[in-house]
C-alpha cells in the first residue's frame, strides 16, 4: 500500500525535515500544501514564487532524495468566484500550481469547491455547479497543456457535494486531466453517519474509476454539529474495506488526514493491518 501524510501534520521543521520525519514513520508519499509546509510561502505570492525554478528543483530533490512521491500538491483556493478580477487572480494561482506540479512530479493538484464570498448562491443549486464549471474551464485547459491532473475533492457542504454532482462536473468538463480525490468522511453530514457504508459504496461505484487519490481519516459523532468530527484512522466509526479494495485494485496513493505526530504511524499501521486481512 502506498500510504502518505499531509506534510503540515508532521513535526514542524523545514520541508526536508518534515519529509525525513514522514519517511521515518514509514510513509512513502505526501500531500504538500506549500503555504502550510513552508513557513515563508504565501499563496498571494504564488505565481511569482512558483515561477522560481530553484524552488521547484529544491522540492523535487527533497522528495526524490528520500524515495518519496508527492501524491498531491494542494491548491484549495475558492474557484467558484463571481467577481471577475478575483477570479482571474485565483485562476492564475491555479495555473502556477499546475506548472509547478509538472516540475516537481506531483501526482495531482488538489482542490475543493466551496463558494467564494459574495456569490449569493445556494451551493447545492445548479447555478452554483454551473458557476464552478465555468470558472474551472480555463484551469482545466492549463492542466491539459501541462499534462497535469486537477483533482476535485467532493465535500458534503460544498458545490461538488455528492458523487452524482461530481459525475456531472467530470462529464461537463470532458477532460482526462480532471479526476477525483475521494475523501469518504467529507461526503458525510451528521445525519448520514448511520448509513455511511452505503454512501461510500455509492461513491466507489460512481467514481471509483475516476479517482486519483484517497484521503483517509475516520469520524466520530459530534452531537449538535452538522458534520461528524474527523479523527485519525482507527479512532472512530469508519469502515475501510471498500476503500482499501479500491486502493489495491487501482494502485492508488492514500494520504492520511487529521493525524498528529503522536498517532500518525499508528493510523498507517491500522490501515495496513486491515488491508492484509482483505
Amino acid at each position: 500500500m502506498n500510504i502518505g501524510i499531509r506534510l503540515h501534520d508532521t513535526a514542524p521543521g523545514t520541508l526536508e525535515q518534515r519529509l525525513d520525519f514522514a519517511r521515518a514513520q514509514g510513509f512513502s508519499c505526501a500531500h504538500l500544501a506549500l503555504s502550510k509546509a513552508l513557513p515563508d510561502f504565501s499563496m498571494a505570492d504564488a505565481p511569482a514564487r512558483l515561477a522560481d525554478a530553484s524552488l521547484a528543483r529544491r522540492v523535487r530533490a527533497a522528495f526524490d532524495d528520500r524515495g518519496m512521491g508527492c501524491a498531491v500538491l494542494g491548491c484549495y483556493l475558492k474557484l467558484a468566484v463571481a467577481d471577475e478580477a478575483e477570479l482571474r487572480r485565483t485562476q492564475e494561482i491555479y495555473r502556477a500550481h499546475l506548472r509547478f506540479a509538472r516540475q516537481i512530479g506531483a501526482g495531482v493538484v488538489g482542490t475543493e469547491t466551496p463558494l467564494a464570498a459574495g456569490t449569493n448562491l445556494d451551493p447545492r443549486s445548479d447555478e452554483a455547479l454551473e458557476l464552478f464549471i465555468r470558472c474551472a474551464r480555463p484551469v482545466v485547459q492549463c492542466a491539459e497543456a501541462e499534462g497535469v491532473t486537477l483533482a476535485i475533492e467532493p465535500v458534503c457542504s460544498h458545490i461538488v457535494s455528492t458523487p452524482e454532482r461530481a459525475e456531472r462536473v467530470l462529464d461537463a468538463l470532458k477532460s482526462d486531466r480532471v479526476r477525483i480525490i475521494l475523501d469518504a468522511v467529507n461526503l458525510l453530514s451528521s445525519d448520514m453517519t448511520d448509513r455511511a457504508d452505503a454512501v461510500i459504496d455509492e461513491a466507489i461505484q460512481r467514481l471509483g474509476n475516476r479517482v486519483s487519490v484517497l484521503h483517509m481519516k475516520d469520524f466520530a459523532d459530534a452531537p449538535g454539529e452538522s458534520r461528524p468530527r474527523p479523527v485519525a484512522c482507527g479512532e472512530g466509526r469508519m469502515r475501510y474495506e471498500g476503500l482499501l479494495r479500491l486502493a489495491r485494485r487501482r494502485a492508488l496513493p492514500m494520504t492520511l488526514e487529521n493525524t498528529e505526530p503522536g498517532n500518525a504511524e499508528a493510523a498507517r499501521l491500522y490501515l495496513e493491518k486491515l488491508a492484509e486481512a482483505i
